[in-house]
């Protein structure tokens, strides 16, 4: 064993650069953070509008599912943040918690402890809202939340006016009382530049002297004996060294690489772990299983003036805008591509929201042999995109391992639109989306729909749906949390079976949130940084 540590800490992304501030704040805590990307050095990641270019880079782990039986047999891409902050830095920064009825399911789940009204503190403590400062918000966190002020485009408004024109209420703040309504969208940036967590929680205590950082190392395995974790085995510049622990480790890996992670260390299900000659230390059936992913495509129109995004991709305008951001923090790189939003419920769930349409006064390339997200093939006519978006799919899936190598990516597949309501909530949720664009608010700025076009059949709205979905780039669920037999960890976070050993990251979210995950995710670590605190007094 080359070094012991009190707490090992195993990916630096949302969760882990959250759980590093928090759990080395006293400092007789000796603490380890483990990445396997490296420093947020790409200055794509600091520039909110550079987010686009940071998709199939080196900060990108770059997954893909497996061939997608309902979606046409597409293989789709699944971007995951490698570097410091991990998906914090390369998101688009929504701030968004979900629907608080979310955290009642899983208390009622069994999961006591996390209802609404017990992790809402846990949002509120990560927080500084500029915009709010009520029993919703605070302004005393280290993560800088609030709405864009130093850029809008004139479609951010007019979205959500043609939003009111077709029913949906305005609602100043969706994380407030009420979910549902349109919205100007709340973002993680901060005097122009993202606010991720390795920005807000980790820069700030690099240079506490019992916190180590190292980056570039893959963790291969978490050593385990006699059902006890008491280090882990991890590959720094080539070369494997052992690190020891006296009180927690806490995998904070992400949902794909964190149940690939306890596999490896002999940590799931035993007939799936004997077929790559891997000992089973734990049975755990349900690491790996219960995948969930939220997903969407565009619904575009062109504008008649030249007044949105796209024009902005022209080099004159880069330059432009580059000036503006470099003397001023000022001009369209000071904002996310995202700019409205709104929540609403379908015929399939009346009673609760179950849809989101996510709003950019941009559109991508209508060409289906381009890549979608290279921001290099997209036009430079100026248009917008509505998002429908599935916000609670009814599909499961599951990540597998391809090998009992640590290099290799993990099989995920996340049978996508298996289950015939996610199709019906997403083609009910994109006519909708098309009314918003046929509102007086649009029209009258409108010179053309691109596809689906404004009038088509449900049959032509599947169609182009299947050829061109995606996911939300929100995949949870993986490591369960709950107190039945497919749980991985209990709701204190610990693997089940497995002492001083806890999974912290999206991954066990039992059911997805009606929303973009990033917050809930911090949230998840404050409460788990809480609860490690708590056990060892």
């Amino acid at each position: 064993m080359k070094k012991t540590y009190d707490y090992i800490i195993i990916g630096a992304g949302s969760a882990g650069c959250v759980l590093a501030n928090r759990l080395s704040t006293n400092p007789a805590h000796q603490v380890l953070l483990i990445e396997a990307g490296g420093p947020d050095k790409n200055p794509f990641i600091h520039i909110p509008a550079g987010c686009g270019k940071l998709h199939r880079t080196k900060v990108d782990w770059g997954f893909e599912t497996e061939p997608q039986k309902h979606v046409l047999n597409r293989k789709i891409y699944l971007p995951r943040g490698k570097t410091l902050g991990g998906c914090s830095s390369t998101n688009y920064m929504a701030y968004v918690r979900g629907n608080k009825e979310d955290f009642n399911d899983w208390a009622a789940l069994g999961n006591i402890g996390w209802s609404y009204d017990e992790v809402l503190p846990y949002f509120k403590k990560s927080e500084h809202h500029e915009d709010f400062e009520n029993a919703f918000h605070n302004k005393n966190g280290l993560l800088n939340v609030g709405q864009a002020k130093r850029f809008k485009t004139p479609y951010a408004t007019t979205f959500i006016e043609a939003c009111k024109e077709v029913g949906f209420n305005y609602n100043e703040d969706y994380n407030g009382a009420n979910q549902k309504g349109a919205s100007y969208f709340q973002f993680t940036i901060k005097n122009g530049k993202r606010n991720s967590t390795a920005t807000a929680f980790l820069k700030p205590v690099l240079k506490r002297k019992n916190l180590d950082v190292i980056t570039h190392s893959t963790t291969k395995r978490v050593i385990v004996e006699k059902d006890k974790a008491i280090g882990v085995e991890v590959m720094v510049k080539q070369q494997v060294q052992i690190f020891a622990v006296k009180k927690e480790i806490i995998i904070s890996a992400g949902t794909f690489n964190s149940p690939q992670l306890l596999m490896l260390s002999g940590i799931g299900n035993k007939t799936e772990l004997k077929s790559h000659q891997i000992e089973c230390v734990k049975d755990l059936p349900g690491v790996g299983e219960n995948l969930q992913d939220h997903l969407f495509y565009g619904v575009s129109a062109l504008t008649k003036k030249q007044d949105a995004q796209n024009h902005n991709l022209k080099i004159r305008y880069q330059i432009k805008g580059l000036a503006q951001y470099i003397f001023g923090k000022k001009g369209p790189l000071t904002i996310s591509p995202l700019e409205s939003v709104a929540f609403g419920s379908t015929s399939q769930s009346p009673d609760r929201v179950d849809y989101q349409l996510h709003f950019a006064a941009l559109h991508g390339n209508d060409d289906l042999s381009t890549d979608i997200y290279d921001v290099n093939t997209y036009p430079t006519t100026d248009g917008v995109t509505i998002m429908p978006t599935l916000l609670r799919p009814k599909s499961r899936g599951h990540v597998k391992l391809r090998s009992k190598n640590i290099q290799d990516k993990v099989q995920i597949q996340p049978n996508f639109l298996q289950a015939e309501e996610d199709r019906k909530v997403l083609l009910e949720a994109s006519k909708i989306a098309i009314e918003v664009l046929k509102a007086s608010p649009f029209s009258k700025q409108i010179k053309s729909y691109l596809k689906p076009a404004s009038n088509p059949s449900d049959e032509a709205i599947m169609n182009y749906m299947l050829e061109t979905l995606e996911t939300v780039f929100h995949p949870v669920g993986t490591c369960k949390m709950g107190t039945d037999e497919m749980a991985v960890v209990n709701p204190q976070l610990q693997v089940r079976g497995i002492e001083n050993l806890r999974v912290i990251d999206a991954s066990v979210m039992p059911k997805i949130v009606s929303g973009n995950t990033n917050a809930a995710t911090i949230m998840i670590a404050e409460k788990g940084a809480d609860l490690i605190l708590s056990t060892n007094k």
